[in-house]
């Protein structure tokens, strides 16, 4: 038998199903596995698009040079946005980045309504230190496209990400002064209000929106109310998602209302409190070294994601236990092996627990993995993991001050909340601790120094009737 060819179905050697078992992969996280055979599919159909661009996206997501493959998918297929968006990404992540923004640019000319396009653009413009008008391909769209509606809000949504407030504000009232009264723009004006203090202490400011019901909006309501002193008001919102596709972005939010109210169902939450287990990899002080070197070179952004918690740093981009490297790889390894460790030793479980309830047994596998690295009074905010089940920090490099603590159950600041945090770790270097991903944690601001860590979510087990 031979072993060292890629599984494929039995009877199955078409290229599509070679692209198919790829694909497979992917999902079971074995991207060595999806890289042979995808390979082994694209020999065989060289001229085929979608194999191209699947073969583009994987060395893509497994760190290995990508952008002939994405010109090659791109050359097969000129009118593919996802394989254009794809390439810009692989050369700003490659070096490129001025080539990327230039692609996407000459591309949003032809197609003013590609708004994803224009969100990459604007992201790889803030990464790249651009503050201002980062976001001036949007403007040229709307201005090439007045009647766009889905275009416009496109835009509030990537400024409002970036907290840019200023021009969210004037896309919302130019919008209403070209569409008149449209639900989609009240509930933008609405957000709007809420979030940047426009009105922030009107009780009515929802009142013209109580028809409209979306996770969204109810989740900007929960904050309203927790902002104007009602935590009452901001549970009883919150709780009818809970079972729910939506319930993990209010759990946090419960938390925090139960604690105001003295609501013993914050212990509940709570349990088994706010750090699950710490483990010491055993990684030596050369791999830490080693480690922290190849991470540096990762980290080739100027300014984080506009959605991201980071103040004062960078973080990579992509799924970082992807990446080739044996030390990367040794990490992973130890990092499931630590996972498996704290999951067998957590309580008995408790039906509807966002931590406790769901099933346990599954393969463990990841939401996301990613270095952060912190300047000088760099710090996370405070902020959740909605996606995930376990979220985790690997501390690696320092601050020289000691500092960059790792801190729990603090109020994300703008909400104005009488609530400290519940625990606080100081970093140990090599050492991994694991929490709730639902669970409110920051770091806190060191004087100098640089802090690098890793960081991963680990993915949500699935009911075990859909377990494979």
């Amino acid at each position: 038998m031979d072993h060292t060819r890629p599984h494929i179905p039995a009877g199955s050697e078409s290229p599509r199903d070679l692209l198919r078992a790829a694909c497979q992969a992917r999902e079971r996280q074995d991207i060595k596995s999806a890289l042979e055979t995808i390979g082994h599919a694209t020999r065989l159909a060289p001229d085929d698009p979608a194999i191209a661009l699947a073969d583009a996206h994987l060395h893509h997501d497994g760190w290995r040079p990508a952008v002939e493959k994405y010109d090659r998918a791109v050359a097969l297929a000129p009118g593919d946005l996802s394989a254009i968006k794809g390439l810009a990404g692989a050369l700003d992540r490659s070096g490129g980045s001025a080539a990327g923004r230039a692609l996407l640019d000459k591309t949003l000319t032809r197609h003013p309504g590609w708004i994803e396009g224009h969100k990459l653009l604007s992201t790889l413009r803030l990464t790249a230190g651009e503050r201002v008008a980062h976001d001036h391909s949007f403007a040229v769209a709307c201005a090439a496209e007045p009647d766009n509606l889905a275009l416009r809000l496109g835009w509030f949504h990537f400024l409002a990400s970036a907290r840019d407030w200023e021009q969210a504000r004037r896309v919302v009232i130019d919008g209403e002064a070209r569409f008149g009264p449209r639900p989609a723009l009240a509930v933008a004006h609405a957000f709007l209000a809420s979030e940047s203090d426009e009105a922030s202490r009107d009780p009515t400011l929802f009142d013209r929106l109580n028809a409209v019901r979306d996770p969204g909006l109810d989740l900007c309501r929960t904050r309203f109310w927790l902002r104007i002193g009602q935590p009452e008001r901001a549970v009883a919102v919150a709780l009818p998602h809970i079972g729910g596709p939506a319930e993990r972005i209010f759990w946090p939010y419960l938390a925090l209302g139960w604690r105001l109210l003295g609501d013993p169902r914050a212990a509940w939450l709570d349990a088994p409190g706010p750090l699950l287990a710490s483990h010491h990899l055993g990684l030596t002080t050369a791999e830490l070294a080693r480690l922290s070197k190849t991470l540096r070179t990762l980290l080739t952004a100027r300014a984080p994601l506009p959605e991201q918690s980071v103040r004062g740093g960078v973080q990579t981009d992509g799924m970082l236990f992807f990446h080739p490297d044996p030390l990367i790889q040794k990490v992973r390894a130890l990092a499931i092996n630590a996972v498996a460790a704290t999951i067998a030793a957590l309580p008995a479980p408790i039906g509807g627990h966002p931590l406790l309830g769901p099933p346990r047994g599954a393969p463990i596998r990841f939401e996301g993995s990613w270095a952060v690295l912190l300047a000088p009074s760099g710090n996370h905010s405070p902020h959740t993991h909605s996606r995930g089940w376990l979220s985790s920090a690997l501390h690696l490099d320092l601050a020289s001050d000691n500092g960059g603590a790792l801190e729990f159950g603090a109020p994300p600041p703008e909400l104005g909340l009488p609530l400290v945090a519940t625990a606080q770790v100081t970093p140990v270097a090599g050492q991994l601790h694991l929490f709730a991903s639902t669970q409110w944690h920051q770091t806190v601001p060191f004087a100098s120094g640089e802090r690098l860590t890793i960081a991963f979510d680990i993915q949500i087990p699935p009911p075990m009737e859909l377990q494979l």
